[in-house]
C-alpha cells in the first residue's frame, strides 16, 4: 500500500437492499461512494473494504447468503484489503488497526452503511486511535428507527444527528465534493 492515507468502506453490502430496513435517506450514497473510491484509487490511497459477516443463516449478513457480497459499484480490486467483522466497529476483532499501523497510515476517510451504526462506531474509534479521520456525509446513509419510547425518527434526522455527534470531536465531516477537491 502506497502513502499514509487510507479509505475505509464500511458494509457496502447487498444486505442493505433488504426491505426489512425500511426507507433510507440519501439514495445517491453509492454514487458518491464510487466518486470517492475512484479519486482515492487515482491518488493511490490504501483501499480497505469492511464486510459484516454473520454465522446465522437467518441474518441478511449470513456469509453464504444473498446479502453478504459487497455491492458491485465498489467491488474490491484484487490488491485491495478486505476485512470481515462481526460487530459494529471495524477495529474490534479484526486486524484493521495493525494493518493501518503496518502501512504507516496516518489519515483515514470513511464512508458506508449505516451512519448511526457501523460507520459512526468505526469513525469514533479511528479518531480515538489517533488517526486524522474524515467522514463523508453524503457517501453514507441511515434508515429510520424507533427510539427508546417507541417514537419513529426519520432517516434524515438519524443521519444528521449521527454526523453531528462525530464532527469536530472524532472526525471532520465533509461532503464528497469537499473531499474530492481537497484529496491528494
Amino acid at each position: 500500500m502506497k502513502g499514509k492515507k487510507a479509505l475505509i468502506m464500511i458494509d457496502v453490502q447487498k444486505a442493505f437492499e433488504d426491505k426489512k430496513w425500511g426507507e433510507r435517506n440519501n439514495p445517491d450514497a453509492e454514487k458518491n461512494m464510487k466518486i470517492v473510491l475512484d479519486k482515492c484509487r487515482e491518488y493511490q490511497w490504501g483501499i480497505i473494504h469492511i464486510q459484516h459477516i454473520s454465522d446465522d443463516p437467518e441474518s441478511v449478513f449470513y456469509e453464504n447468503g444473498e446479502g453478504f457480497p459487497i455491492k458491485q459499484i465498489v467491488t474490491p480490486l484484487q490488491q485491495e484489503k478486505v476485512i470481515t467483522k462481526r460487530v459494529n466497529s471495524a477495529f474490534i476483532g479484526t486486524d484493521l488497526d495493525e494493518y493501518l499501523q503496518a502501512c504507516q497510515i496516518e489519515t483515514t476517510a470513511i464512508f458506508g452503511l449505516t451512519t448511526p451504526h457501523c460507520v459512526s462506531t468505526t469513525t469514533r474509534m479511528s479518531g480515538n486511535l489517533g488517526y486524522k479521520t474524515y467522514l463523508l456525509s453524503d457517501a453514507t446513509a441511515a434508515f429510520g428507527m424507533k427510539d427508546h419510547y417507541g417514537k419513529f425518527i426519520e432517516a434524515e434526522t438519524i443521519h444528521h444527528l449521527s454526523l453531528a455527534t462525530v464532527h469536530d470531536e472524532f472526525a471532520t465531516v465533509l461532503s464528497t465534493q469537499q473531499f474530492v477537491q481537497s484529496v491528494r
